[in-house]
């Protein structure tokens, strides 16, 4: 028994060198972690339990039968952060470029039944260059394997993919199913074709880092949620997202302990500027509402007329969707609508109420909105509040203009309850626009047009421009004063905890995309 014990030994040594001291250095010199260097960092110490630390490919062309490694390229297992179980593979660089074979789907495709069978997050740090060509069409089944399980998936346990080196072709189509992506700065990158081809084909010079880069991404397309300084940053941050998710969407987001004080904040009266076009930091307000330094922004750096992240109301987990009025006024456009509806959409999934801050001014105009289909883009939005289950509560704080008024989780697509300071304005339209239309006979003949024109619009500001008109009809439950909202918001939620909708029964709803 000693010898096999040995031997045993031996094998795991062997397995943790995964492609050598030469690669690992070679890694390190590139600024980068190896695989196993991440995981230790990233799980609670001790937690880790591996998973298929043997496994070599099968794979006998082109002289691979004589290039094996132990774990082929990816380490998978199952551990705690926090304390609160969560399983992960991490791709191997070192190993064959941590390409994809037959056996590294496999392995992952087993972490993912696991996590799906048990109910816990997956994490998936990847960091592999694409498909292993030498092992031909069994390389790709195994991408579209991973593929299908992350769809089943979808909405069943939280899927966090973390990108820490290179992710081409098809392997980014795992990433994008995935709920939130994280970007390490300078030393990841995501494209289906990289810049060799781009220039093959469109004659276009570009860099990796500017075609599919971190801030490319973060800032461009809006494929990452996150771009991170460095890859403990990146871990770091998975720590925190996950702090505010339940384990699975039969559970509810772990709550942090409580003591109520005196929750008014009179801070919130004098944050809405008097003259209703000058602009402000939604973020300010986010801060005095919620617990402090509690809130967790996702895509900060993408259609920034539109803030989203989580944060916690006394102790609990919560989603917040904001227009921000200092970044276009905080028209809704398209990257702002796709933004608010894949958030919403996430938040829904896993039982996190959902607050609204609304201040909109109405969609974006324009050929180029309109062309690129503002209308089914914004519907998605639309889409993601009217499907929602979830405790969701709106405050008005300014404007709540047009088409974008209902879109916000009004009253009219089942919000549960909407509140609007004594500053909200809930009209069609602003009043300039609206006095023009309604009284352009007026106009027309009177003999100082602009003098008339301000008149008519202070005309329809005192009937419209308020609050009121909308509470007398019940779209509004309750006009407040700002420095109420966070008492009001704690109640809310509490009323609301144990909410239940029943919705027609569908296979599923067919979303515009």
């Amino acid at each position: 028994m000693d010898n096999k014990i040995e031997h045993l030994q031996t094998k795991r040594e062997e397995a943790l060198l995964g492609g050598g001291e030469t690669r690992i250095q070679s890694q390190h010199q590139k600024g980068k972690l190896t695989a196993r260097e991440r995981i230790h960092f990233l799980l609670d110490e001790g937690s880790f339990e591996e998973i298929g630390m043997f496994v070599t490919h099968r794979s006998t062309d082109f002289g691979m039968e004589n290039e094996r490694y132990l774990g082929d390229g990816v380490v998978t297992g199952y551990g705690t952060i926090n304390g609160r179980l969560v399983y992960i593979f991490s791709q191997d660089f070192t190993v064959f470029g941590g390409s994809l074979s037959e056996t590294h789907a496999e392995k992952i495709c087993k972490i993912m039944d696991l996590a799906v069978q048990n109910g816990a997050p997956l994490i998936g740090l990847n960091d592999s260059g694409g498909a292993r060509i030498q092992e031909g069409v069994v390389s790709l089944g195994g991408y579209a394997d991973i593929f299908y399980r992350n769809t089943m998936a979808s909405g069943v346990v939280p899927q966090l993919s973390v990108i820490m080196g290179p992710c081409a072709g098809g392997a980014v189509y795992s990433p994008a199913i995935t709920d939130f992506i994280l970007m390490v700065e300078n030393t990841s990158y995501m494209f289906v074709t990289g810049p060799n081809v781009v220039k093959t084909v469109t004659h276009e010079e570009v860099s990796a880092e500017e075609l599919g880069g971190a801030n490319t991404h973060a800032s461009k397309s809006g494929v990452t949620h996150f771009a991170c300084a460095n890859e403990l940053a990146a871990i770091g941050q998975i720590k925190q997202l996950l702090s505010y998710m339940p384990q699975n969407c039969e559970e509810q987001a772990p709550a942090l302990p409580y003591k109520h004080s005196h929750e008014s904040r009179p801070k919130l009266n004098k944050l809405i500027p008097e003259n209703s076009n000058q602009p402000y930091d939604i973020r300010e307000i986010i801060e005095e509402i919620i617990d402090t330094e509690s809130f967790l922004e996702v895509h900060k750096d993408f259609a920034q007329n539109l803030v989203v992240g989580f944060a916690r109301l006394a102790g609990r987990s919560i989603g917040i969707i904001a227009n921000q009025p200092a970044f276009l006024a905080g028209v809704l456009d398209i990257n702002a609508s796709t933004k608010g509806a894949r958030f919403v959409r996430f938040c829904d999934s896993f039982n996190i109420p959902l607050l609204v801050l609304e201040d909109v001014p109405g969609f974006l105009p324009g050929t180029d909105q309109e062309w690129n289909a503002i209308i089914i883009n914004g519907a998605k939005l639309l889409y993601a509040f009217c499907e929602a289950t979830v405790p969701r509560i709106t405050v008005i704080t300014r404007k709540a203009y047009g088409g974008a008024y209902d879109v916000m989780n009004s009253k009219h697509i089942g919000a549960d309850m909407n509140y609007a300071w004594p500053s909200a304005e809930i009209a069609v339209m602003g009043a300039k626009g609206a006095a023009e239309i309604i009284f352009k006979k007026e106009l027309a003949t009177a003999e100082d047009t602009n003098t008339k024109l301000l008149e008519k619009e202070k005309e329809y500001s005192e009937i419209f421009a308020n609050p009121y008109r909308a509470a007398e009809r019940g779209f509004v439950d309750e006009v407040i004063e700002p420095s109420e909202t966070r008492i009001k918001l704690i109640k809310a939620f509490n009323m609301l905890e144990n909410k239940v909708v029943n919705n027609p029964r569908k296979k599923h709803g067919n979303i515009p995309l």
